[in-house]
């Protein structure tokens, strides 16, 4: 099979991770008998730099004429620190997500036994914890009309909004991923207050009978956030809204014991995008000290969602738990021990040549 994959790198430490990724992706393609081509493309703080944009019409060809794309993080410092900035680096990443039509991030939370130990919470709270969230990305506060400050500066305002056929399409995806895991769906909002959440829920419970065998549960994102903390288990599938998804994947990321492992997929009407949920962490660029994991399990997830190569992507998500138990990590994961970006990106694509 040939994989025509979009690579953006991004900023920060993305360039790093991602050629890890590309390293691990290059093994098992070789191992199956796949042909991978890649076709790089500007995005963030670097596209702003080169073309004044930060997500160019070239780099948004590239990703509709590809199959997939794999993309590293957004974020520079010199952005940050300056309010008057009229184009921030993280414009790139909305943009992006608006005209390939993604309206769905698929987010997983995964716990490694070697690593239960670095979990915030106690060992028998989190272990064999994993549940999937399914979170809103087009719609809601981060897009909605109007928005803006008042003439005297004095008053901000945003404004949220939802339609029913945004909910469904995404509420779709969401109980067709809980009819092929546990058949438990967990519908997070706010419906005691906002008239969003409200249509939100409405529309669910429309939904309801066209998947008899799932088990809905409803409830409200304050309570979600203590429950994912209290009892991570109890969950499977979570279907949320964009921000309260944004807030609640984060949080639940840190029960792994680490964001340097958490890969997701943003999913929708064209071309899919494969990304870790960190940050740029812009002071370890260059250093090589960035993990890669998180990059090299989006891969996986990549060669799985957009290809269908299941067996592909089991033997890299093998490769990666073998880097841990073996002890090959950055020094996020062990300060004394540590080994280098680039170290486990070729322990991991040795790995799999030997398996």
């Amino acid at each position: 099979m040939i994989l025509n994959i979009a690579l953006l790198p991004g900023d920060g430490i993305g360039p790093e991770i991602t050629r890890q990724a590309v390293k691990v992706i290059d093994a098992v393609c070789n191992k199956k008998g796949h042909e991978p081509r890649y076709r790089e493309g500007l995005i963030g703080a670097v596209a702003v730099e080169k073309t004044g944009d930060p997500y160019p019409d070239k780099t948004h060809k590239i990703c509709m004429s590809s199959d997939s794309v794999l993309f590293g993080a957004i974020g520079d410092p010199r952005f940050d620190n300056d309010p008057a900035a009229k184009i921030r680096p993280e414009k790139g990443l909305l943009d992006m997500r608006q005209k390939l039509g993604l309206f769905a991030n698929i987010r997983p939370l995964l716990t490694f036994r070697p690593l239960l130990h670095m979990s915030p919470l106690k060992r028998e709270i989190v272990e064999g914890a994993g549940f999937l969230t399914i979170r809103e990305l087009t719609g809601g506060i981060y897009f909605g009309e109007p928005r803006g400050r008042s003439e005297d500066g004095n008053t901000a305002f945003d404004t949220s909004v939802y339609r029913r056929d945004e909910i469904k399409r995404i509420a779709h995806l969401a109980f067709d991923f809980a009819t092929k895991r546990d058949n438990k769906l967990t519908m997070v909002d706010k419906a005691n207050v906002l008239a969003t959440s409200r249509l939100w829920r409405e529309s669910i419970k429309e939904m309801e009978k066209e998947y008899p065998r799932v088990s809905v549960d409803y409830m409200y994102v304050d309570n979600a956030a203590m429950q994912i903390i209290r009892s991570p288990r109890d969950f499977d599938v979570i279907l949320t809204e964009n921000m309260f998804g944004d807030i609640l994947t984060d949080e639940a990321a840190v029960i792994s014991g680490s964001l340097g492992l958490i890969p997701s997929a943003s999913v929708g009407d064209n071309t899919s995008v494969f990304e870790p949920i960190h940050g740029s962490y812009p002071e370890a660029a260059g250093k090589n000290v960035a993990n890669p994991l998180a990059a090299i399990l989006s891969a996986s997830m990549m060669l799985e969602y957009a290809f269908g190569l299941k067996q592909e992507a089991t033997i890299v998500k093998k490769a990666a738990e073998a880097s841990l138990k073996e002890g090959v990590v950055t020094k996020d994961l062990d300060p004394d021990m540590a080994k280098g970006t680039s170290h486990v990106g070729d322990f991991i694509a040795s790995w799999i040549n030997r398996a």
